[in-house]
């Protein structure tokens, strides 16, 4: 039969066991012996790792991590700047292709204009040619001396015109046959070296140093054998 008080001492320390020396009665003991601290700390342990698996809730609240509100703020502060520097790249994107567009557009009018207004100074200065043929022909019959002087007076404005844009005169006659700058309407026999040209049946002109018409001429072929 066990001691009442063994049995009171087991009941208030039921993991170490109770404590026989507390009623005196080591002969009637038959319970385990006390653990040790030790013991009791590891199985302290060992059930709150237990008591963790079965309760995983716990455990995940135990690793939540507590966000400081600075921190999150500056991440909304973050994101806004992007938002902002985004909307401003779009924003320039957008004029820089209207500018380019414009650019486009003007460049193709200017185009277009150049096609339809480009021989306007060239025009305006033929019509001063027109006016003097015009009064060439107003000469009264019989009168060839001032006939004669409205056209020499015609051709003056007209060479006048063509040095003021660039338009040059080739006259070819008594010069060597050069197919860059001449076409030969025939060859003839003279007395003038082979290959010089002896006559001219139109003038040549260039403008800027291109060709834009061939003096058209007749080449001599040598002296008659």
């Amino acid at each position: 039969m066990i001691c009442t008080k063994v049995l009171e001492s087991a009941r208030r320390r039921p993991y170490r066991g109770a404590d026989p020396k507390e009623c005196g009665c080591d002969g009637l003991w038959r319970g385990r012996e006390p653990r040790s601290e030790f013991e009791e700390d590891g199985l302290s342990d060992t059930r709150n790792k237990a008591d963790k698996q079965n309760n995983p809730e716990e455990l995940e609240t135990d690793t939540v991590e507590i966000v400081d509100g600075d921190t999150v703020t500056d991440e909304v502060d973050v994101v806004e700047q992007l938002r902002q520097e985004n909307a401003e790249l779009k924003d320039r994107l957008l004029r820089t292709h209207a500018e380019m567009e414009n650019l486009r557009k003007r460049g193709e009018r200017q185009v277009e204009d150049a096609h339809k207004f480009g021989i306007e100074k060239f025009a305006s200065a033929l019509l001063d040619i027109v006016d003097n043929l015009e009064r060439a022909l107003a000469v009264e019959e019989g009168n060839e001396v001032a006939l004669r002087e409205g056209v020499q007076l015609t051709l003056n404005s007209w060479n006048d015109m063509m040095k003021r844009f660039h338009v040059e005169r080739i006259d070819a006659v008594g010069e060597q046959f050069d197919p860059n700058w001449h076409e030969a309407l025939t060859q003839l026999p003279s007395d003038e070296p082979e290959g010089t040209v002896v006559a001219q049946h139109v003038a040549g002109y260039s403008l800027h140093g291109r060709l834009i018409r061939p003096a058209r001429v007749l080449v001599s072929s040598g002296p008659q054998k």
